[in-house]
This record gives structure tokens, sequence and C-alpha cells, in this order.
């Protein structure tokens, strides 16, 4: 297997190393003077940034005496404050950008991907006007309620194998969810995350490669984080929810970013290394599809019969009504009663 490249990370800018300093500190102060020197400008630069990060809805305390101290963070998503957070990273997360509003995160990352930006570079945003899913649905983004974002990924994987990218997707996603929250995500073959029966996100794998290799991927992911009831169309309402709806409050989405970041870069790592059957191990447990009747559309054909296991590409393999094994890559998913 061909070494993956190798990239130079991106250097932090000043409102991420200062929000590092602010949090290294937790509940005590960094003065101006230790700050200014981390970043090689003056005191008065330093406060400038300081009010900068103020203007944004941070809470920093300031002290002539003690120096800064940071109290509390806007429910906001701020590249910088996403970068300070995250801390060092192999690959996913080495860039992170985040727009107020854009028509999908995976139309900016496919550009990024075609002009020759290295992997890694993960964009989000606050809302997205044409937001879609499998099949080409649409998917709901209300501003500021959810987690909207993509990954740019140069997996060195052959185009039949990309399910595997989809299946750790949805391991790291339901591992973060599990441990920021306490509730238990499952997961519907291929793309569906399910919480008592409904959808709370999705995971939309995009990639461009030829017939023996894949050029780039583009990871989408969508959570309903903090979206309301009312905030579904009706026709939605019956079948999905939201981590706010069934905790009964908000979660800080800033942090659960973070978390999914952290473990999406774990379970890619294993990918890389070539442990797919253990990412699936997990996946399996996490599956509500496994071992139930099924009817995929896939195309113009249906295919009827139970689910009994991933391959190892990831891909579904389902024992047909007549006694058939048939290898599914993808489709769209009725339960059977």
């Amino acid at each position: 297997m061909p070494e993956r490249p190798r990239f130079d990370l991106p250097a932090m800018t000043r409102d991420a190393i200062i929000l590092t300093a602010l949090r290294e500190a937790g509940n005590d102060a960094v003065s101006g003077a230790e700050i200014a020197h981390r970043l090689g400008i003056s005191r008065a630069a330093v406060w400038a940034h300081i009010q900068d990060l103020r203007a944004l809805g941070y809470d920093i305390a300031a002290s002539p005496h003690l120096g800064y101290r940071l109290l509390g963070t806007p429910d906001l998503l701020h590249g910088d404050d996403l970068l300070s957070r995250l801390g060092q990273c192999r690959s996913i997360g080495r860039d992170i950008r985040v727009f107020r509003e854009t028509t999908s995160t995976s139309d900016v990352v496919e550009k990024l991907a075609r002009d020759g930006v290295a992997e890694g570079v993960v964009v989000f945003a606050e809302a997205q006007t044409r937001g879609r899913g499998r099949l080409g649905r649409r998917w709901v983004s209300p501003a500021g309620k959810g987690l909207w974002f993509s990954v740019l990924l140069r997996p060195q994987l052959r185009p039949q194998q990309m399910t595997q990218l989809t299946v750790a997707a949805a391991t790291a996603v339901a591992r973060a969810v599990r441990a920021q929250t306490g509730l238990k995500p499952e997961v519907k073959w291929p793309n569906d995350l399910l919480l008592g029966g409904r959808k709370f996100g999705g995971i939309l794998t995009e990639l461009s490669g030829e017939q023996d290799r894949v050029r780039h991927a583009v990871l989408g992911v969508g959570l309903d984080v903090n979206v309301t009831a009312s905030d579904f169309p009706p026709d939605l309402r019956r079948g999905a929810t939201s981590l706010r709806i069934e905790l009964g409050r908000p979660v800080p989405r800033a942090e659960l970013a973070v978390a999914v970041l952290r473990e999406l870069e774990a379970d890619y790592a294993r990918l890389a290394a070539g442990q797919f059957e253990q990412v699936a191990d997990e996946w399996e447990a996490l599956c509500t599809t496994l071992g139930r009747d099924l009817e995929v559309s896939v195309g113009g054909r249906r295919l009827r019969g139970r689910a009994e296991a991933l391959d190892q590409d990831g891909s579904l393999l389902l024992r047909t009504d007549y006694g058939r094994l048939e290898r599914v890559t993808g489709g769209d998913v009725t339960l059977r009663p």
C-alpha cells in the first residue's frame, strides 16, 4: 500500500493560541505578558485580540495584576475555538473553517479538494441552504442548532471499499454522542443514526476516483443537536428527533464537535492501519439492521431478504427470500414487518 502523503500542519492563529492559553490555565489567570511572549506581539496587541474575542461572546475576565481568565464561551462554532479545544491532531481537524451560511459544506469541501488542499480540512456551517442527504434528499439545517460539516479525505482505499468510511464515521459519531450525552445511538445501514428508532443524524460519503483508486472523498455529517420539534417540517416530525429532544436540555455544540472529530480521527487511523474488522465489530453491535427483514431499493431493483452481516469492504450481505446471498453497496432500506 502506498505511504500516505504527509502534510505540515497549518500554524494556529493568534486567537486560537490565546484561547489555548486561557484553557490551559483553567481557573487560574494567565498574564498578558505570557500571552504576548507566546505570540511575539505587544501586550496592547493581546488586549486588542481579547476585545475581539469578547465581541464574539467570549466571557474573559481581565485583571491588571493577575491577567486574563476564561469564564464562559458562546454557543457558536468558531474555527479558532475548535482548534484550541482540539489540540494537535494527525489529520482530521488540521484545518477548520466555519461559515455562517453556505449551500452545502460538501460543496465547499469538493471545491477545496479540486484545488489540491491536503486531507483533513473540516468545513462547518451554522446553516445550510441546500444541505443534502443520500439519494439527493434535502437535509433541513436550521441555523445554530446542529452540527453540519464535511471532511476532506484522501484514503488509500479502492472505490469498492468506500462503504468502510461510512461505517467508521457512524461508529465514531455514536461513540462521541454516547460520551458527551449518555445517550445510546443506534445505526441503520448504511448511514442513518437513530435514537429510540428516530433519526437524529446521517452520513453522506461522496468520492471522486477512477476504477481502481480514489482521488478524494468528501465525508458529510449532519447531526440534529439542539433542533426542536417545531424546527422539523411536518412530514419529518414523526421519524426525526434531536439530542435536545431526547435529553430535555440543550447540548454544547462545540464540545460535541470536538469529540466527534477526535473519534473520526481515531477510526480513520484504524482504517489506514487495515483494522476495518475491529471497526465493523463495533458497528455491528450498534446496528439495528442486521438480523432484520428488509426491502432494499437499488436503482431500479428491489431486493427483499434478511440482513446477515457486513463483508470485508463494508457492504451489506443480504440473504434474499430466494436463498441467494446478495452483496449490497448502497440503496434505500426499509424494514419489513
